[in-house]
This record gives C-alpha cells, sequence and structure tokens, in this order.
C-alpha cells in the first residue's frame, strides 16, 4: 500500500494542477471547468466523452491538453467504413528482412481525439474500446502498449443523425466522464473572433510538464486517502441509483469505483490530501449520468439520467467531514 500523499505533495499538485489548466485555458477560451474536467480524468486515467455539436473546439482542446503534456496527439475521424486495424495498426510483411512487421496505428498517442465515435461501426468502436480499457493492443499474440498518460477524448454529436450507432451502454460505462464543451459565450466569442487570423493558436501552447512527470502525477493522486465513511457514502448514492423505480440500470461497481479513483485527483487537484464528500458531490453528474439506463417509460415522461442522480445526492446524508481528513 501506497504512502498517502502529504499536505505538501498535495499543494504541488494543486499548483501544477492549475499551471495545466491556464496553459490549455490561453487557448480554450471561457472553458476552465471543462479543462480542470478533462485533467482529472487524464490524471485518473480515465477517458472523456464529450456530447458537442460540431465546431465548439473538441480539437483545439485535445491539441493543446497534449501540447502541455509535451505528449503526442492523434485524431480519427470515425466513419462507417474505418476497419478496426485504421485504429489500432497493421502487420505488413517486409520484403527485405522477410519478416511481418508491426505497424502502429494512431491509438498511439498520449492523447486521442476520437471523432464521431458514433458513426463507427461496432466492431470498430469495439477495437478502440477494448483499447482504453486494456492500455495495449495484442496482434498476433504481441502485445503493444500505448504507454502513459494514455486519454481518449471521444466525440459524439449529440443529433441522433442517420447512419449513426449508438455506443452501447456497456461501452459508455468504459468513459470515466461525460460532459460538453458548449458554445463559447459572446465575450469569449469576440475574442476568438479577434485573433482568428491565428489558425492554428493550439500550436502555439508551450509544454508545461513531461510525459514522465504526468505519470508521476497519476500515481500521486491514487494516494490520496478516503475515508471509509466517503467509500460509504459513494455506495450509498450508487445504491440509490439502482433501487430507483426510474432505473433499468444503476451505477455499477465499476461506475462507484470509477467516482472513487476521479474524487482522488479532484481533491488533490484542489490542494486536499483526502477526499470529501463533496468532491463526490461534484463529479457525480459527469462520472455517473451517462451510465444510468433508464427505465423506458421513465424516460418517455422525460426522467434524464442527471435527474436520478440529483435525487440521489438529494436522499442520501453525507457524512460529517470532521472525521474524514487523512
Amino acid at each position: 500500500m501506497a504512502m498517502t500523499m502529504t499536505r505538501e505533495q498535495a499543494a504541488w499538485f494543486q499548483e501544477t494542477f492549475q499551471r495545466l489548466v491556464a496553459n490549455v485555458g490561453a487557448v480554450v477560451l471561457g472553458k476552465d471547468d471543462v479543462i480542470a474536467l478533462a485533467f482529472t480524468a487524464m490524471l485518473s486515467e480515465g477517458h472523456l466523452l464529450l456530447e458537442d455539436a460540431p465546431g465548439t473546439g473538441k480539437t483545439q482542446l485535445a491539441k493543446s491538453m497534449a501540447a502541455t503534456v509535451a505528449g503526442a496527439n492523434t485524431r480519427i475521424q470515425f466513419t462507417p467504413d474505418l476497419l478496426p486495424s485504421d485504429v489500432t495498426g497493421v502487420t505488413v510483411y517486409d520484403q527485405k528482412t522477410q519478416a511481418f512487421e508491426f505497424h502502429k496505428g494512431p491509438i498511439f498517442a498520449q492523447i486521442v481525439l476520437a471523432d464521431e465515435i458514433n458513426r463507427a461501426s461496432p466492431k470498430t468502436q469495439s477495437a478502440l474500446l477494448e483499447v482504453m480499457e486494456e492500455g495495449r493492443i495484442t496482434v498476433d499474440g504481441d502485445a503493444y502498449e500505448v504507454g502513459r498518460p494514455f486519454m481518449v477524448i471521444a466525440t459524439q454529436n449529440p443529433i441522433e443523425q442517420a447512419g449513426t450507432y449508438r455506443l452501447p451502454e456497456a461501452q459508455l460505462d468504459r468513459f470515466l466522464m461525460k460532459t460538453s464543451i458548449g458554445y463559447p459565450g459572446r465575450e469569449q466569442t469576440v475574442r476568438i473572433l479577434a485573433g482568428s487570423a491565428q489558425r492554428n493558436s493550439s500550436s502555439l501552447v508551450q509544454p508545461i510538464v513531461t510525459t514522465s512527470a504526468v505519470a508521476e502525477m497519476i500515481d500521486l493522486a491514487a494516494t490520496a486517502h478516503v475515508d471509509a465513511a466517503v467509500l460509504d457514502y459513494i455506495a450509498g448514492l450508487a445504491e440509490h441509483t439502482r433501487e430507483s423505480k426510474d432505473t433499468r440500470l444503476g451505477v455499477s461497481v465499476r461506475g462507484a469505483m470509477a467516482i472513487t479513483r476521479a474524487a482522488k485527483a479532484w481533491a488533490a487537484s484542489r490542494g486536499r490530501n483526502f477526499v470529501l464528500p463533496d468532491d463526490v458531490k461534484s463529479l457525480a453528474q459527469f462520472v455517473w449520468a451517462h451510465r444510468v439506463v433508464l427505465d423506458p417509460e421513465a424516460e418517455f415522461s422525460g426522467v434524464t439520467g442527471e435527474r436520478v442522480i440529483e435525487r440521489a445526492i438529494a436522499d442520501v446524508p453525507a457524512p460529517q467531514e470532521r472525521a474524514l481528513v487523512g
């Protein structure tokens, strides 16, 4: 068992985290809350699903995050005819060496933008999701690690268009968080337009940390203290969503583990080496709402995953804070 992080380490984590967010915030204007969530996902070794209309800066976010951590960034445009090997890579026979050689696909990067994931065939979706889960690819019996950090930012258009395949619930569960960037406010839009001569502003982003420092931050975040009372609170919330009359499936154990991981990184990003119930509340919608499968009747009458989580937070009493310090 690793030692719980010290207060000094938590302070260092917070300071570094704020610099990461500010660095990306200089390019993705007025969206610091989404950027903070995205880095929380990265530092919890999770993946992010963005449900956004085209033209809201998803590519900018992925590129500038990758540049900030001095990592490689790739973009995969999902289409119905995209094959699994277009994502993972192909084995090619080399005439010279007379041997088969693996050519890595675009999935081998620190940050992979999987654009319009709901347009890919289920077979290609599952190839991507397998890598997200395992952190490696097996081709002809050989395993290839994708490395650390490794984060997929997947996007899907909110409007159900023709030629899209809905992501099955089990696959949505693979995403640590789901949120949307949304259009910028009026003031930010003016700033974006004023700087629009600068076609690719994410290329101006300077790295703040190295990828190996990010790997250290991931390991450090995992050592934040979570009191048994907070774990019980998480279990209680998850149970509430499962017992709700409005759900067919509530938050699974995987979902409860996911929020525990995310809450540790979230607490550390706020300079604390222990998790508070408020951390869980702050993240619950982003980590859990997309995992809830609604009862068809409830869905028809307008109930949403967000509403189910809201109700759980309202009904389940949070533990008192005095006893939770690590």
